[in-house]
């Protein structure tokens, strides 16, 4: 029994072994599938994978800088460009231009690289492997190694358009304030023509003027985007000055009117003085010619008819500007009384010669040795300063010098030729010699700096 017992007691122990036994692979094996799929499906890599993964994300995100460095580069790059081809059209400008142009090829090439090697290699996926990954790598790096010697030269460029970027900005900065200087201007001659109009002048001529000014604004209002900063300054500069040049003479149009309305008053009264000594001019010539040989009034002849023609032409004149003057046109009056001053001027030489001529030709008859007395101490201070320092005078102002004493003797010589000597040839001859002289003593002074 009690065999019999243990052998019954026995026997379940064993059996429920047994089933433990098989049933826990089955369960294992049940639970598998379901512990990866509450987990994902990923596979996980050893230590070097996840190495050579880190090491091409760390070559994306340093590529990924090194393009958005040369990116931000480039474009404010694009802003200075820009502002030196607003400003400048030098050949300098258009060769910084295509050079940039190229640059921007350059930066397309290398930009290309970069792109197609992060879209070649996707990092995060699950299959990546280490080899994968370090090619990766390689081609991220040599994509920054790229990027970062373009940038090189994108920075050395851009030091390069230091000057005509300055020159360019400093155009840039002059631009706004003299276009405003030009618009000022403009309004400035408008108040100041409406303020002559408002005292009875017409100023039609400034007001053509100012208006022909009317489309160079309109051009500057349409601005250096449409015409150029060159040619915006420029125009500006233009416009500048030709409203200032209206506007002070329109501020200066009343004074002008009483200006010529004193100048015609003025000029009247001299050409009636002038005819009234034009009158007196015969006497002269017959006393010349009764005095004294035809050479010495001969050129004299025609100065009576030749001061009436000049002083009835200068009236003639004068009357013109007089209507000019009441029809307010101002250059025309201007450039009469010109022309009738200038008509009186010939005139008035030619009766003041006619005087002049007799008073002279009086005191050499009278006293010839006074004007040979006078040339004489010409030559004689001329030959004492070439011998100044010397034992024997340079030939150069010798010769002259002796040639003038010469000349002196002949002329005085003339004075003996008979009962009316040509007095005014002797005049004219010792009016030439002390010129000649005073010529050589120039000279000697310069030679020797003296003052």
């Amino acid at each position: 029994m009690a065999a019999t017992e243990d052998r019954g007691g026995t026997a379940p122990g064993i059996t429920g072994t047994l089933r433990l036994a098989i049933a826990l692979p089955l369960l294992v094996g049940a639970l598998l599938p379901q512990a990866f799929a509450s987990g994902g499906t990923r596979r996980w890599f050893g230590g070097r994978d996840e190495s050579r993964r880190a090491e091409a994300q760390a070559a994306k995100d340093a590529a990924a800088a090194a393009f958005y460095e040369l990116d931000t580069a480039q474009r404010g790059l694009v802003i200075s460009i820009e502002t030196i081809t607003a400003a400048d059209d030098s050949a300098d400008a258009r060769r910084a231009v295509e050079g940039f142009a190229a640059l921007g090829r350059r930066i397309d090439e290398v930009s290309h690289i970069y792109i197609t090697a992060v879209d070649a290699h996707d990092l995060d996926r699950v299959e990546l492997d280490a080899a994968t990954a370090g090619r990766a790598r390689a081609e991220l790096e040599r994509a920054k190694d790229e990027l970062d010697r373009v940038k090189g030269e994108l920075d050395r460029f851009e030091q390069g358009l230091a000057p005509l970027l300055g020159r360019a900005e400093t155009q840039l900065a002059r631009l706004a304030p003299a276009v405003e200087r030009a618009r000022q201007a403009l309004r400035a001659a408008s108040d100041a023509l409406d303020a002559t109009r408002e005292a009875g002048l017409r100023a039609d001529d400034l007001a053509g003027r100012l208006a022909a000014l009317g489309p160079e604004l309109t051009k500057l209002n349409e601005g250096a985007g449409r015409h150029g900063v060159a040619e915006t300054l420029q125009r500006a500069d233009t416009v500048l000055r030709e409203a200032e040049g209206v506007r002070a003479e329109a501020a200066r149009l009343p004074e002008r009117a009483a200006e010529i309305d004193k100048r015609l008053v003025s000029l009247r009264t001299r050409a009636q003085a002038l005819s009234t000594r034009a009158e007196g001019v015969e006497p002269v010539l017959s006393e010349l010619r009764r005095r004294f040989s035809a050479a010495c009034w001969q050129d004299l002849q025609h100065v009576p008819e030749q001061a009436a023609t000049a002083a009835h032409q200068a009236e003639e004149r004068l009357a013109e500007a007089t209507k000019a003057r009441a029809e307010q046109r101002w250059p025309d009056a201007t450039s009469l009384l010109a022309t009738a001053r200038a008509l009186l001027n010939t005139a008035d030489e030619g009766v003041s010669a006619a005087g002049e001529r007799l008073r002279r030709l009086n005191a050499v008859a009278k006293d010839p040795q006074a004007e040979i007395d006078r040339t004489r101490f010409v030559v004689r201070d001329a030959q004492r300063l070439a011998m100044a320092g010397r034992t024997t005078p340079d030939p150069r102002h010798a010769q002259p010098l002796d040639e003038a004493v010469a000349r002196l003797d002949r002329a005085v010589g003339t004075l003996d030729s008979g009962r009316h000597p040509d007095y005014w040839a002797f005049l004219t001859e010792l009016q030439a010699i002390r010129t000649t002289v005073g010529h050589v003593v120039e000279r000697i002074r310069d030679e020797r700096g003296k003052p």
